[in-house]
């Protein structure tokens, strides 16, 4: 089985996506989507109730995917769960067998969701990456696993003065690997990442960029106005407005972008995410050339 942390190790740019999980997703439907992505990425990132979205846990849904020989990506938040509820899922992935995490503080819920559930952050995202790399030496646990712990950043464009305090608290904390916010702002990409090589940041971890595939302006428009931290340069949405096939247009800017990536010194893979058709992932895949 393909695994992310053997990815980012061994190859030239590793390459995940997001699968979609809704509140009427099952396991063939996981499987489903798991066979559309399997040959194309390293892994397959389990999104935790992302923007208050209900959905079977992804502990159930990594244990799934497993059971079909795909490498999941274990996302967690602390949003609205408590250490004990998050040692719990965090030793649930061990028994199962789980190799990637990606462990975040979460996003608010929609405003529509009623009645609103009340947040919880008994721990930050540093303190819950610290724990998770504190259990791969927990003495008491007859096996201790290799978890490729993860965290989550969002690229900016350095100023002088800026001390990039949360890329280290995380590193400090055990993150072996960081991944970006959606950012197909190669001009701010490519400033963050020499920053984080030129202060040898990039030693102590492993950064990987995200990008969407979008099918028409008005998706663009969307993740900018409701998805935090996105990053998404104007003239993405004039190609999209003005194409005559958006859809075909979304896949080209996405490829160029990817293939423009794995360029970039400091990089050493995407996640790719498509909010409408996830076959458009292949695609993109096929048309950067990247795909092996």
């Amino acid at each position: 089985m393909k695994t992310l942390k053997d990815a980012v190790r061994m190859s030239d740019f590793a390459l995940t996506a997001e699968i979609f999980l809704r509140p009427e997703t099952d396991a063939n439907s996981l499987r489903v989507q798991a066979d559309v992505l399997r040959e194309y990425v390293d892994g397959i990132l389990l999104t935790d109730n992302q923007y208050g979205q209900l959905h079977l846990s992804t502990i159930a849904a990594a244990s799934i995917l497993l059971g079909h020989g795909v490498d999941p990506i274990v996302h967690l938040t602390s949003r609205n769960r408590n250490r004990i509820a998050l040692i719990s899922d965090l030793l649930g992935s061990v028994a199962l067998g789980v190799t990637s995490l990606l462990l975040t503080a979460g996003e608010r819920a929609a405003s529509s969701m009623k009645p609103r559930p009340k947040p919880v952050m008994d721990v930050t995202a540093v303190e819950l990456i610290h724990t998770a790399s504190a259990i791969k030496i927990d003495e008491q646990l007859t096996v201790n696993p290799d978890f490729f712990v993860g965290g989550l950043i969002t690229p900016v464009m350095p100023k002088k003065d800026w001390k990039a305090k949360q890329v280290r608290h995380k590193i400090a904390a055990g993150a072996q690997f960081l991944q970006t916010h959606i950012c197909m702002d190669l001009d701010i990409l490519r400033n963050y990442c020499r920053y984080l090589v030129e202060n040898k940041l990039i030693q102590k971890t492993s950064v990987i960029g995200a990008v969407a595939v979008m099918e028409s302006v008005e998706d663009a428009v969307w993740l900018r106005e409701n998805r935090p931290n996105v990053m998404l340069p104007d003239d993405v949405l004039e190609r999209l407005e003005g194409a005559a096939d958006p859809r075909q247009e979304g896949i080209n800017i996405c490829s160029e972008t990817l293939r423009a990536m794995s360029g970039i010194p400091g990089l050493v893979g995407a996640k790719i995410m498509a909010p409408r058709d996830l076959t458009t992932i292949p695609a993109v895949i096929e048309a950067s050339g990247l795909h092996d």
